[in-house]
């Protein structure tokens, strides 16, 4: 029996594409000259990323004094951008990990591209606290080794140090998990490459066949993975807000930063997700594969955790009024009414109020409202983390050091040069990798594609004949209405003919239709439809009677490449469905790879 699908849940893949066309559209990115917008993009990323690098090359050699910090503001731009980057990259490992144990199948068509956001982003962040330490060159002091410098040991008791490991352990981790989903279409790229590129998929894929041991092994350490990675997801970022919580500075020492600081990362990442995919979605014409289903599935995400994040602001103000702390309280009166009042109302903005748009259905499916609304909450989720920092540092206990703060040309082109990498590893990613993940996709398709969804699933196709009114009120006829008919025996003769006409009226509908789509059959897509069209076989019954021999001289005689395709299962596949047997057919399918046996 064919799968169930859900009345009222789109398709996830949609173009009535074939196991072969998933291929072919996926694959073709890495393998075409890059498009136009693809080159900008790539010239303005590399033009941002040398002007960070000439930043951090100014910064090593003239020292941290070229940023703006003072004695009351010790952590600046850096820090800001480092949660930053650490809350952008925590979406991947959600979608891989998490996603993947709740077996959510819409997470496939945007996974492969949000894992490797992890990767880039946490690469981004790791610059900053590299760059701050001041002497880069003995950053290697941060990790506990034998060594002979006697009582200077890291510190164990600091979240800091605790940041080190649980952000290494979450790139290692969410490192594999990229990788390991990449192994497969690799394999796929390999198989269509040719001379030193084949060499290189060759070494990148490790050797892959498909056999049936690879695929189990494959989908064993996915959810070993999967579980490894599921508690990164709630333990990274709540060791990045105890870099605050354990501080006694008044606006940091609150135990609500840990959940808070992990939907504002759940928040921020999703929004980055949608801003890339939606451009990558246009530029490599994958709209058949990222659909509007998937765009207002991660809509629905970002509205959840941006509610979160609102409620946890107005928990702090709350809090802060209750406790009658009045530090506390001083700390957010400074944060709206202070002299940084415009990143704090920019902050409560685009963080709580823009997100709500998201419940009006129009404005969750629609491409520009979405587009327009992920900047705007990554811009919100950027001026959060200033307003943690540095408002807070800049008013402390001392009236006679408040100061304010302000980055200098450095410190910016810093920021800018991370963006700039962040970009130009992810267009080479989209060159050297499937955006996204073939086998994965491929693994939805019988469930959630739209040739199998609903009125379209196997088991329930039908004929869509042109109605014959004749042939309808025919059919409505009762039996009692023959038998009346037969009693006029005035009428005998003309009721004949007329009975004649309507059955050769509805034969003649039936055989208008009898021209049948061969897509349904798998490994055929429309332009081997047309090819075997071409060739004079119209019907299912045509294509069972036609010999594999004859199939495969139609195919190399015609134009195009079909060197990738096997018509030994078709003439099978077309005597099924002939016959109506479609439960058959959809059993044959599941045992069938592209149409091959």
């Amino acid at each position: 029996m064919s799968s169930y699908v859900s009345p009222i849940r789109e398709p996830l893949i949609t173009g009535s594409k074939t196991y072969h066309e998933i291929t072919e559209d996926l694959v073709s990115p890495t393998e075409k000259v890059p498009s136009a917008p693809w080159v900008i993009g790539f010239i303005i990323s590399i033009s941002l990323l040398a002007f960070g690098l000439f930043c951090i090359a100014w910064t090593v050699w003239h020292g941290i004094g070229t940023w703006n910090l003072n004695r009351t503001v010790g952590w600046g731009w850096d820090i800001t951008n480092f949660v930053w980057w650490i809350g952008i990259g925590h979406a991947g490992t959600l979608i891989s990990a998490i996603l993947l144990l709740f077996r959510q199948k819409w997470r496939t068509g945007v996974n492969r591209a949000a894992e490797a956001m992890t990767i880039f982003a946490v690469i981004c962040a790791a610059l900053f606290p590299g760059i701050h330490v001041g002497r880069a060159w003995v950053v290697f002091y941060f990790f506990p080794y034998p060594n002979t410098r006697g009582p200077l040991w890291p510190n164990f008791n600091s979240p800091l140090l605790w940041d080190l490991f649980a952000i290494s352990t979450y790139f290692t981790v969410s490192l594999l998990f990229w990788y390991t989903g990449l192994v497969p279409d690799f394999a796929t790229v390999r198989d269509r490459a040719k001379g030193f590129r084949k060499k290189i998929y060759n070494f990148l894929s490790f050797g892959w066949t498909g056999a049936a041991k690879h695929w189990q092994r494959w989908e064993y350490l996915s959810l070993v993975l999967a579980g490894i990675a599921t508690p990164l997801v709630l333990s990274v970022h709540t060791i990045v807000s105890f870099d605050f919580a354990t501080s006694v500075i008044p606006g940091w020492h609150t135990t609500i930063f840990p959940p808070y600081f992990v939907a504002g990362a759940i928040f921020s990442g999703f929004a980055m997700v949608l801003t890339l995919m939606l451009v990558t979605r246009k530029v490599l014409k994958l709209e058949d594969y990222i659909t509007i289903a998937h765009i207002e599935s991660m809509n629905k995400v970002i509205l959840v955790t941006g509610t979160i994040v609102g409620v946890a602001y107005l928990t702090e103000l709350f809090i802060a009024w209750y406790s009658g702390y009045v530090y506390e309280q001083f700390a957010f009166f400074n944060r709206a009414l202070g002299p940084y009042w415009w990143s704090y109302f920019g902050m409560m903005f685009c963080n709580v109020i823009t997100p709500q748009f998201f419940w009006f259905k129009k404005i969750r499916r629609s491409l520009f409202w979405t587009f327009l609304l992920s900047i705007v909450v990554n811009i919100g989720m950027w001026f959060e983390r200033f307003v943690i920092i540095a408002t807070t540092l800049a008013r402390d206990y001392l009236p006679s050091s408040w100061s304010y703060y302000s980055p200098t040309w450095v410190e910016i082109g810093i920021f800018l040069g991370t963006i700039g990498l962040f970009f130009t590893l992810y267009l080479i990613f989209t060159r050297v990798a499937p955006v996204v993940a073939i086998a994965e996709v491929k693994s939805i398709l019988k469930s959630s594609g739209d040739q199998y969804s609903g009125k379209a699933e196997p088991g329930h196709h039908h004929l869509h004949v042109e109605e014959d009114p004749n042939f309808v009120s025919y059919l409505k006829k009762s039996s009692f209405d023959f038998a009346n008919a037969k009693t006029q025996t005035s009428t005998t003769h003309s009721s004949s003919s007329q009975e004649k006409k309507i059955v050769d009226s509805a034969v003649a509908t039936t055989v208008k239709a009898a021209v049948d789509k061969f897509q349904k059959l798998e490994g055929i897509g429309p332009k081997i439809d047309s090819v075997l069209k071409a060739a004079g076989i119209q019907t299912y019954v045509d294509l069972s009677k036609t010999s594999v021999d004859r199939l495969q001289d139609i195919l190399d005689n015609s134009e195009g490449n079909f060197a990738g395709n096997s018509p030994e299962s078709w003439p099978e596949q077309a005597r099924l469905a002939a016959e109506g047997k479609w439960d058959e057919l959809k059993d044959l399918q599941d045992r069938l790879d592209g149409g091959k046996y």
